[in-house]
């Protein structure tokens, strides 16, 4: 049974959550405040975490902080904060994905279920080298791409932006984390490295660079690789 900890002070959420949930018979622990929440995340283990960022005690961003201290759990923000500079703020602290209040239950299932797919797909150590797509395959030991075929080049550069991306699929990657890795900076001034390189990853690699089905921008906060 995967288990849930649900880190909600809106008492009609936290029920609303919790009887979705165990309808799909998922675990679930609920938590008022941040101090809470990461008592029950040592105790209890969870397979995944539901964070509201607004919590009476302290900032979500904290509490992110605080687990990822010492867990690798998926956490899945939910906030009614509307502005990109907190999810970023969120995403760099080590959160999986936001979504935005108010939203479907449906909607939160699905990204609930994506965090788990991702858990159970992530190597536990550098074994997983090999990247496969319809379009292309990656081999990341050896430093190769193939497509249609045929052996593209792609430079040190391109290669160091590419693993970061496809080796956290599906999950949101902040343009700050990026440059940092990448370049070793983390103005936003910078972020024209990124939109340069992210433009040369794609004509070599998608079949649209225009209408990319594999390096995906989101808009002022970063990109991801949907494999």
């Amino acid at each position: 049974m995967t288990r849930v900890l649900v880190v909600e002070d809106d008492p009609q959420l936290v029920r609303a959550l919790v009887l979705n949930l165990q309808a799909r018979h998922y675990g679930v622990d609920a938590a008022p405040d941040g101090a809470t929440a990461l008592r029950l995340a040592a105790a209890r283990q969870p397979d995944v975490v539901l964070l509201d960022l607004g919590l009476p005690d302290m900032d979500g961003v904290d509490v992110i902080e605080g687990l990822r201290g010492w867990s690798r759990v998926p956490i899945l923000v939910l906030s009614a904060r509307q502005g990109s500079d907190e999810k970023v703020a969120a995403l760099d602290a080590g959160a999986d994905d936001y979504v935005t209040k108010p939203f479907s239950m449906s909607e939160l299932l699905a990204r609930l279920r994506a965090a788990e797919r991702r858990t159970e797909t992530t190597p536990a150590g550098p074994a997983a080298t090999l990247v496969e797509t319809d379009d292309f395959t990656l081999d990341l030991l050896a430093k190769k791409a193939v497509r249609d075929g045929r052996d593209v080049r792609l430079t040190p550069t391109e290669w160091h932006l590419l693993e970061i991306l496809v080796t956290s699929p599906g999950r949101l990657i902040t343009q700050k984390h990026l440059l940092n890795e990448v370049w070793g900076v983390s103005q936003s001034s910078k972020t024209n490295y990124l939109r340069v390189y992210m433009a040369q990853l794609r004509r070599k690699l998608e079949k649209d660079p225009s209408h990319p089905r594999y390096l995906i921008t989101e808009p002022g906060m970063g990109y991801r690789f949907e494999g």
